[in-house]
Formats: C-alpha cells, sequence, structure tokens
C-alpha cells in the first residue's frame, strides 16, 4: 500500500516546467519579475547585466529594484526572482567596458 502511494505522489510531482523549478517555487517562494530598463554591464569581463525590474506577485509586488543578471537578457523578460529584499548596488559609471574605461 505503501509503495502505490509514493508512486501515486511521485507521478503528482512530474509536471510542467525545468527540473527543479518545482522546488524553487515551494520551498524559497519564487516570485516573477518583469525587466522594465537595462543599466549597464558590470562584472570583471562584463558577463553580468544590470537591469531594473518590477515585481509583480508577492509582499513587494509593485517595487521596482536593480538586479544583476547573468546571460541573455532584453526588456520585458521575467525574471524569476528568489527573494525581493535586497537590491544589486548602484553601478559607478556608465561604460565599464570598451575603450572608454
Amino acid at each position: 500500500m505503501a509503495k502505490q502511494q509514493r508512486e501515486k505522489e511521485q507521478s503528482q510531482d512530474k509536471s510542467s516546467g525545468t527540473k527543479g523549478s518545482e522546488k524553487i517555487m515551494e520551498s524559497s517562494g519564487a516570485v516573477p519579475g518583469i525587466v522594465e530598463a537595462i543599466v549597464g554591464r558590470t562584472g570583471t569581463r562584463g558577463e553580468i547585466t544590470q537591469v531594473k525590474c518590477r515585481v509583480l506577485q508577492g509582499r513587494n509586488k509593485g517595487k521596482s529594484m536593480r538586479r544583476n543578471v547573468r546571460g541573455p537578457i532584453k526588456k520585458r523578460d521575467i525574471l524569476m526572482l528568489r527573494e525581493t529584499e535586497i537590491e544589486a548596488r548602484r553601478l559607478m559609471n556608465r561604460v565599464s567596458k570598451g575603450a572608454f574605461s
């Protein structure tokens, strides 16, 4: 009986989404945020993009904040934010890589 119940629970756990996305949503309470603007590039090699995003759900709904994102990103993309309390530090200068740095 217990084996059948475990199999039933495992089959219910298999839902749409990426591997591990259920764990992120349940345990840490990730909330969606939409990218409003791209502020600039940061990191030692310019691999991090700083964006301004607005929280869409949760306790801080409507809050606009800066976040650092790694990888390709553009305006109106949806980010899954694990926490909405801490904001990224403001970039010191606009041009951080290239001929002017």
